[in-house]
């Protein structure tokens, strides 16, 4: 009796529905076509895996980058050029939200590139997002061990970030250049009536380190706001308390900073979120989005799970790629990449 007229066959396997003709094949990129990286990766979402997700990654990151490329459109008719002025105002206005440990890591040289070409339109990140930056141009960092002992490298005056080294000597370097900038701004505040938040802070620390390695000194040059609204958290708020200890008065306000952003996010045509990590860094521009019922684009990069009851991991942003948002009516798209 041949094979396939065994009678268990029949039973063996089921019956196939017909594949829609549009569905994607798994194929990987070929190589003997060459190295085209427009092309490779674009191949990543027939990959399959995780490499999927890294393809809708990036085509909805084009799709902003698409959208802010549009022409204002006016009421009135008229076609108008994005100003420069306010990234509210363009046609599609992207948010970038990173943690800091990318400052911390070589892709901070990343996040300047797209800062000094103005590539993004807002940053948020946490406190170590804004001193990691401005240490790292006054002295450097070097690559060391996950596993090196802490003990050992106390004793020898260096901190350990992951496999990243620092001197403790770019920590007194820090101490002595920004003890300086801090008596500017409480004199200021004083004589000038400058009201300071976050934002201004850090655009003020972006033109006084004045060095074009700096995420801050672009943001500062191209006039791109950063909210960090847990600036204290960190050797920037040690700085904060030993100022404040000799020089008392300098005040931060934290409620002109985030009255500042929503209404920037109202005004906004349209939103893309790109957050990179969790915590404030990424539910700050969530928080803000919410309040013109959701973003037009996000990608979310992050290794927090739904099990952590954490901002992070989100029940409701957890939807499927191209699928609507539940917080209609912008029919916003998430795309997210987990480990």
């Amino acid at each position: 009796m041949a094979h396939h007229d065994h009678p268990m066959v029949g039973q063996l396997y089921r019956k196939c529905d017909p594949v829609p003709e549009e569905t994607p094949q798994i194929r990987g990129y070929d190589f003997n076509l060459g190295v085209d990286h427009k092309a490779l990766l674009q191949s990543y979402y027939n990959t399959g895996f995780q490499a999927t997700h890294f393809g809708l990654a990036v085509n909805e990151i084009n799709n902003m980058i698409k959208k802010r490329q549009e022409p204002v459109k006016r009421e009135n008719g008229r076609v108008e050029e994005d100003p420069t002025t306010c990234p509210c105002l363009r046609s599609c206005t992207i948010f970038l939200g990173y943690t800091s440990n990318l400052i911390s890591s070589g892709l901070r040289e990343t996040i300047r590139y797209l800062v000094q070409h103005q590539m993004v339109d807002v940053l948020v990140t946490t406190a170590g997002g804004i001193e990691e930056d401005l240490i790292k141009c006054l002295g450097p960092v070097y690559l060391g061990d996950f596993k090196t002992s802490g003990k050992e490298l106390y004793k020898k005056g260096l901190n350990r970030t992951g496999n990243t080294l620092m001197l403790e000597e770019n920590y007194k370097k820090f101490d002595e250049w920004i003890m300086p900038v801090l008596e500017k701004m409480l004199t200021e505040q004083n004589t000038q009536g400058v009201h300071w938040t976050p934002s201004k802070m850090i655009h003020r620390f972006g033109k006084e380190i004045n060095n074009p390695e700096s995420v801050y000194y672009w943001a500062y040059k191209n006039n791109i706001p950063v909210f960090s609204p847990a600036l204290t958290d960190g050797a920037i708020g040690d700085m904060f308390y030993l100022f404040s200890k000799e020089r008392p008065g300098l005040i931060l306000d934290i409620i002109e900073d985030i009255t500042r952003l929503l209404d920037m996010m109202k005004a906004c045509n349209s939103s893309g979120i790109i957050a990179l990590g969790g915590g404030v860094a990424k539910h700050h521009i969530l928080n803000a989005n919410a309040w013109r019922d959701g973003a037009d684009y996000a990608v979310y990069v992050n290794t927090a799970q739904e099990f952590d009851g954490c901002d992070s991991e989100q029940l409701q942003m957890r939807l499927c790629p191209g699928e609507k948002s539940v917080t209609e009516p912008n029919q916003s798209r998430f795309v997210e990449m987990l480990p």
